[in-house]
């Protein structure tokens, strides 16, 4: 999944992509990198970051995605927590609604998923972007994580949402410390185990790596990123969200195959010991 942010403040980007036919001409670029997906968002989830309204959401994503629906062969996500922006999206060709919230800010966008047949990803997050990191305490992480997801997969269902088309993401990074999203990242197969559903994982350029990185700044995190893409493929993430995806391809595609070869020698030593 390539991420297209049209913002004027994205944390992870050199530059803003609010002017529309930028912003297409990069979605453009993730589809030629290799991206099977492309995730639109028009509000900054970064700490600090100012509300928008539902207006002005509208008034950065729809022009781009109505311009990129027609010339891009792969599906479309919008990346919004709004009802109003999850149906005009979905009306001008997206088939994936990404809720950062989990459905915790309005229930009423499980309804316009429902009501479009699209898909739902619902992610783990406590608090809004400003308070996160104040709620980032857990006695025992994963319980707690796969705990809060299944309760996103409930509201979900509860407002129609046909639970073949929910997929989760356990938040890395968000209401979450550093050792909190290694610490997902390291027991990822528990919570994909627990809530048999499709994982998404989107750790590009996170601030959590930023100690094991010497400080670097965000655009320079592309190698840490490969490392946090790889132990989630190993650990059956079925979709990563990135910003450098043509780097990050290469990266899945080697570690699909060492758990393609993992899973052939555990069949294999299997069959013998039988």
């Amino acid at each position: 999944m390539g991420i297209l942010n049209v913002t004027p403040d994205s944390f992870a980007e050199p530059q803003s992509r609010l002017d529309v036919g930028l912003a297409v001409t990069w979605g453009l670029q993730l589809q030629a990198g290799g991206a099977d997906l492309i995730d639109i968002g028009g509000e900054s989830s970064r700490p600090g970051a100012d509300p928008i309204s539902a207006a002005e959401e509208c008034a950065r994503v729809l022009p781009v995605l109505r311009e990129l629906a027609g010339r891009v062969r792969v599906p479309i996500s919008i990346d919004t927590c709004k009802a109003e922006v999850a149906r005009a999206a979905l009306a001008e060709g997206a088939v994936i609604v990404n809720d950062i919230t989990g459905l915790g800010r309005d229930p009423e966008l499980a309804r316009a998923v429902a009501d479009s047949g699209a898909a739902l990803v619902v992610m783990h997050m406590r608090g809004r972007s400003a308070t996160m990191y104040a709620e980032a305490h857990y006695e025992d992480l994963v319980s707690e994580v796969t705990t809060e997801l299944r309760q996103s997969v409930d509201r979900a269902r509860a407002w129609g949402v046909e639970r073949d088309r929910v997929i989760v993401d356990p938040g890395v990074g968000f209401a979450k410390l550093p050792e909190h999203s290694y610490g997902v990242l390291a027991r990822l197969d528990e919570i994909a185990s627990a809530l048999d559903r499709p994982l998404l994982v989107g750790p590009s350029r996170k601030s959590f790596m930023r100690e094991a990185l010497d400080r670097r700044p965000a655009l320079e995190r592309d190698w840490g990123t490969a490392a946090a893409v790889t132990a989630a493929v190993l650990g059956g993430a079925h979709i990563v969200r990135v910003h450098a995806v043509a780097e990050m391809v290469q990266v899945v595609r080697v570690a699909e195959e060492i758990r393609r070869s993992n899973c052939k020698l555990s069949t294999l030593n299997s069959e013998l010991r039988a």
